[in-house]
């Protein structure tokens, strides 16, 4: 059920119909500078973002200290032996929080951690050590994000969809499976949209199936990942460009 906490609520409505901008930089993009995400942040504002997605401690942090918008935090973290990445342990939770984030994204599929458990199993733990918290569950499914439901996150989005093993195959957003989720969920959580979205009309696409707010990353804040879906497409697709955005770092 959606939060009746005044602070909570105030933040999660403050999306409403509007863009969330991950402003993310790897270190070894061809990007990469000390200040490139600040940057990627204040452009976001400038351009009427809702709110920031944003990874690390370190990042976050930087973020936090001149874009006045709530900041959804997340760490990514490659292990070998496991596809989980996103915040995928209790320290990495407890350093996304710490480092100033309303809101904490994480893994909340199936797939198995480093740790040989299901990766959603942390939700409900990091929900009862940080109770302050706001969680956005990333999911690849239908049945991922009922789960997540029942398990009480805040957010829920299809951020996984295309990375886990029982999607890889996908290249596009599965409009009608996110619709599905906004109907049966809407009421109970907020469904955001996130990943696979290249252009303002399928933002608006999704706002129409119901989504509460739709994040953009790559589409707007990594050209490196802009110029490579062009060359893939004017090359005959001789190369995939997601084999550079699906790669670890």
């Amino acid at each position: 059920m959606k939060t009746n906490d005044p602070r909570k609520k105030a933040i999660l409505e403050s999306f409403k119909n509007g863009l969330i901008v991950s402003c993310q930089v790897q270190h070894d993009d061809p990007i990469s500078t000390p200040d490139m995400h600040v940057k990627m942040a204040e452009a976001a504002v400038w351009g009427g973002a809702v709110g920031i997605r944003a990874n690390s401690p370190e990042q976050i942090r930087d973020i936090k200290k001149v874009v006045d918008l709530p900041v959804i935090g997340l760490y990514k973290q490659w292990k070998a032996g496991t596809d989980v990445f996103i915040t995928p342990t209790m320290e990495a939770v407890r350093e996304v929080y710490e480092a100033g984030a309303e809101i904490i994204a994480l893994d909340c599929t199936d797939q198995i951690t480093a740790e040989g458990r299901p990766a959603w199993e942390l939700l409900p733990q990091a929900m009862k050590e940080f109770p302050d918290a706001m969680f956005f569950a990333d999911v690849s499914t239908y049945e991922e994000a009922a789960r997540a439901v029942e398990l009480g996150a805040d957010i829920v989005g299809p951020t996984l969809y295309g990375y886990t093993e029982q999607t890889k195959h996908i290249e596009e957003p599965n409009l009608r499976e996110f619709a599905r989720m906004c109907r049966d969920f809407g009421d109970k959580v907020y469904m955001i949209m996130e990943g696979h979205i290249y252009s303002p009309e399928d933002a608006i696409k999704c706002l129409y199936l119901g989504a509460h707010s739709v994040v953009v990353g790559s589409a707007i804040t990594r050209p490196h990942l802009i110029t490579k879906r062009f060359t893939d497409l004017m090359g005959c697709y001789k190369t995939n460009w997601r084999d550079a955005e699906r790669s670890a770092h």
